[in-house]
Formats: C-alpha cells, sequence, structure tokens
C-alpha cells in the first residue's frame, strides 16, 4: 500500500476555545495551497483510492479541495484516529482497516500526523508502551509517500508547501516563448 499523509493547509491562528477551534476553517493562503497541491500531485499521475480525513473543519476542507481537483469521486471518510487527540495505535488500527487498498491519503493534525509518519518509518520493538519515532517536521501543507509493503515504511515522496509552489509555478507557465510586437 503505498500511505499518504498530508498535514491539513493553513487555517489562521489558534483560537484559545477548544470548541471554536474545531470549526476553524482554511484561510485563503490554505485553500490556494490545496489547490496548487492538488495541480502537482495530478501532474505527478498520483489518484487517490480512498481519502481518510480528521473530522477538523480544516482537514475536511483541504481533503475536499485536494479530492475534487483530482477527481476523487467517492465519499471522504472521517476518523477519530486522524484527530488531534488520537494515539498511534488508533493511527495503527486505521490503517490496518484499509491495507488491502493501493493508494490511500489520510489529512490529519500537527503534533500528532508528524508523530505518526516518524513512527511509521522506524522499525518498532515487538512489546513497546511507546513507538520509538523519526523526527520529521510536516509544515501545513505537506505531504509524504510512505510505500508499506514489508517492514518499516520507506518514505517515497516528502513535498513541502515550498516545493509545492515552486512546482506549480514551473509546470503552469507557458512554454512558448513570448515575443515582442512592436
Amino acid at each position: 500500500m503505498n500511505l499518504f499523509i498530508l498535514r491539513h493547509a493553513s487555517a489562521g491562528t489558534r483560537r484559545p476555545n477548544p470548541l471554536l477551534d474545531v470549526k476553524r476553517p482554511l484561510d485563503k493562503e490554505g485553500k490556494q495551497h490545496s489547490l496548487r497541491l492538488a495541480n502537482v500531485l495530478n501532474a505527478l499521475n498520483f489518484n487517490f483510492d480512498l481519502i481518510v480525513s480528521s473530522p477538523l473543519k480544516r482537514s475536511l476542507q483541504t481533503a475536499s479541495l485536494l479530492g475534487t481537483e483530482m477527481g476523487y469521486e467517492s465519499p471522504i471518510l472521517i476518523s477519530n484516529a486522524l484527530a488531534p487527540e488520537a494515539t498511534y495505535v488508533d493511527f495503527q488500527r486505521l490503517i490496518a482497516e484499509f491495507k488491502d487498498r493501493e493508494n490511500v491519503l489520510v489529512v490529519g493534525h500537527n503534533p500528532n500526523i508528524n508523530t505518526f509518519l516518524g513512527a511509521l518509518l522506524v522499525p518498532q520493538p515487538a512489546h513497546a508502551e511507546t513507538p520509538q519515532v523519526a523526527t520529521i517536521r510536516l509544515r501545513k501543507g505537506s505531504i509524504a509517500k510512505l510505500s508499506l509493503t514489508r517492514g518499516p515504511a520507506s518514505l517515497q515522496l516528502l513535498l513541502d508547501p515550498r516545493t509545492v509552489r515552486a512546482l506549480y509555478s514551473t509546470s503552469t507557465k507557458s512554454s512558448r516563448r513570448r515575443t515582442s510586437r512592436k
């Protein structure tokens, strides 16, 4: 299975009230980034069999914008295993549910999505209570592609928002030379 892990795009500043923060939407920059990322992933010929999102609004919006632009027509699944308070055990159960799929996208939050990614990349001892974790920083809107075929996962791709912006700007420029008519 190819697992794509995406941290939701920019949603402005965190709200002090946790009940209001759950409903915090993407800001203008976050929406633009989601569309750019979809364009870049389309250019790389990626597609998803399944998209799973955290129940929080900003993750759902990121997943929805990406899915729509990439032609994903199935419903987006919502899972508490991707919510900010989720544990690695919850995340492992989620992945096990969909191990028969080829390309799965999960959209979540910092800090647990970083922890989940880092734990997948490090071989785990048989009866460890807490997972060993590689330190990987996912900025808002970053996506990682992992191959989960055997043993610990292998990192295949990591796209940072700056890289996405650069790839998008070069892919949308016209290939025709500009000529001046005087």
